[in-house]
């Protein structure tokens, strides 16, 4: 049975699904912080950050970064660094 629609080619749909993922993981006093970047704009990179206890209940929290874009991955991996340590130290 023949569809009305064309086939799409598997590698296309890949291509529109891609998106940059670079993470780091820091230990600071009693926490791990997941520090990592998602594509925000063409050439531009957004942090994102995890913080999660070491010691039970770990619950890993997914916090709320300040906006920004940063052109390197590296640059915002260390925005996210800089506002996780600081995110520890106020609430830890």
């Amino acid at each position: 049975m023949a569809s009305e629609y064309p086939e799409v080619p598997d590698h296309s749909l890949r291509r529109l699904t891609r998106t940059m993922n670079a993470t780091e993981i820091v230990s600071f006093r009693d926490y791990d912080l997941r520090c990592g970047v998602k594509a925000a704009e063409p050439g531009m990179f957004a942090p994102t950050l995890v913080v999660s206890r070491r010691t039970w209940p770990s619950r890993p929290r997914v916090i709320a970064m300040s906006r920004g874009s940063f052109a390197t991955e590296a640059d915002a991996i260390n925005s996210a660094h800089a506002q996780g340590v600081q995110w520890v130290t106020d609430f830890g």
